[in-house]
């Protein structure tokens, strides 16, 4: 019988070499340029427009540890993105921002560590998912960002709304911004750009020169993306989220955020990760995770230390690899990034 299994084409189209890999020899800094740019144009950010961030400081509270701001801001018009801040008591002179992505969960309630759904406890102590602890306790203040399609931008206590399923009928879709030119990961990004924009201009306590991102599964991917278009990012923790894309998005079924229209035809992850060089660049991953396995997080990885080498950065990427499976591994990764950043 012929084949009739239309997944044979697409796989030997993403096997192909993506057109804009960087090659020894190059310009690595025309070579980050060029890519840089062509990454902007394929997640539609040239499609948004920035707007009047329209700040407004919604609550303040304090614990004997910190003064917690929850703020909101426009990240573009007619859209307002949630976040919260915790700035230690007693600070003598400025500390920097570590903005702190959640997964695809229920919320940015997660990444407080704040448990307000039925589950919710176990799944942030399961994981160390409770980001803004875990970024405190190392001398940073915390901003937590709620994450388009999530908790309240459009999620509920049953998950993030990114993609409907009978079950959800009425949930919020990324399907349709991809008709308009635009990604969810673009959208996300823009709006990590936007968050930055404000920290700098409304918090004075935080040096906002070193601004830092982590973030663990969807929270990862953001975090990615994110550090590879913004360069004011100095220093990022993706987890659970850096692989080849044939060995993870295209190999299974993932949500349809992670999804960017014609990528592979000029990267792969390991290839985006040169953009973060010089900067500092900790991928972690778990032994065992089944959704970013492990083998195609190494051959990342070793892809984006031959653009660090090429800008005698080497020292400034990291690989950690956690004993377990899809989570955030605060106690390996944190002593790692701390050293490369500190």
């Amino acid at each position: 019988m012929r084949n009739q299994n239309p997944k044979n084409i697409y796989w030997k189209l993403i096997e192909k070499e993506p057109s804009l890999r960087y090659h020894e020899g190059e310009d690595a800094v025309a070579w980050q340029k060029n890519a840089r740019a062509k990454l902007w144009e394929l997640l539609g950010l040239d499609l948004i427009e920035k707007c009047d961030p329209d700040f407004l400081i919604e609550s303040k509270t304090e614990t004997d540890e910190y003064y917690e701001i929850r703020f909101s801001f426009q990240s573009e018009e007619g859209y307002y993105a949630p976040a919260v801040v915790r700035i230690p008591k007693g600070l003598k002179g400025k500390i920097a921002p570590m903005i702190c992505l959640q997964g695809h969960s229920k919320g940015m309630h997660i990444s407080l560590g704040q448990p307000k759904y039925p589950g919710d406890e176990e799944t942030i102590k399961g994981g160390d998912r409770d980001f803004a602890v875990h970024a405190l306790n190392n001398g940073y203040a915390p901003v937590v960002l709620e994450q388009r399609y999530m908790g309240e931008c459009g999620g509920d206590e049953n998950g993030p709304g990114c993609h409907p399923s009978p079950t959800r009928p009425g949930a919020l879709s990324v399907m349709p911004t991809l008709m308009t030119g635009r990604t969810a990961i673009g959208e996300r990004v823009w709006d990590i750009s936007r968050l930055i924009d404000v920290l700098e201009k409304e918090f004075p306590e935080l040096d906002c020169d070193n601004v830092y991102c982590m973030g663990n599964s969807g929270g990862g991917t953001a975090t990615f993306y994110a550090a590879c278009i913004e360069e004011r990012i100095k220093g990022a923790i993706p987890c659970c989220a850096v692989c080849t894309y044939l060995d993870s998005i295209v190999a299974m079924m993932h949500c349809a955020c992670n999804y960017v229209p014609s990528i592979s035809r000029y990267f792969d992850m390991g290839d985006l990760a040169g953009l973060v060089a010089p900067r500092a660049l900790v991928v972690v991953s778990g032994e065992s995770d089944v959704i970013f396995p492990i083998e195609g997080a190494k051959k990342s990885v070793e892809l984006a230390r031959n653009v660090y080498r090429a800008l005698g950065c080497e020292d400034k990427l990291a690989h950690v690899i956690g004993n377990g499976g899809h989570r955030f591994y605060a106690a390996d990764s944190y002593p790692v990034f701390n050293k490369l950043v500190k």
